[in-house]
């Protein structure tokens, strides 16, 4: 059974991670209980999340969590971390290279079994995902 991490974020974090029709009871799936605790899985999204936000885009003076490229972020009962991310532009010169950049900030974090690091396409990326924080970085805020 996959948990989705986004369910059990901060306020202050985005949103748009959460599934479609809002987050749903921690831990409870179709009645089943997953091996992680409430307080461990709030842990693990906490330390993901500063993980990725270590994690600049070369050409944009800010994080990929906050310029938006991470759309789902996913931990199974095993720890095992799925991340599906995308790119500003499918030719970005460093499309070959930043899904390893996410894996390589996030498989230290504590607990985590292993990550897999999926591109995706779909949705396109637009500067309408870029968090508040990126926007001031770009001075694209208004």
């Amino acid at each position: 059974m996959t948990e989705q991490v986004a369910d059990t974020v901060p306020e202050h974090v985005r949103d748009d991670l959460l599934p479609e029709g809002g987050p749903h009871v921690p831990n409870v799936t179709d009645g089943n209980v997953t091996a992680i605790d409430d307080d461990e899985l709030k842990r693990l999204t906490h330390d993901i999340i500063a993980a990725l936000k270590t994690v600049y885009d070369p050409e944009i003076p800010s994080d990929v969590y906050e310029i938006g490229l991470i759309y789902r972020i996913d931990i199974d009962d095993n720890r095992m971390v799925d991340i599906d991310m995308t790119l500003t532009a499918p030719g970005c010169p460093v499309a070959g290279e930043m899904p390893g950049w996410v894996e390589n900030a996030v498989s230290p974090v504590e607990g985590v079994s292993g990550v897999n690091v999926n591109m995706v396409f779909d949705p396109p990326w637009t500067p309408e995902r870029l968090s508040e924080e990126a926007q001031i970085a770009l001075g694209w805020y208004v």
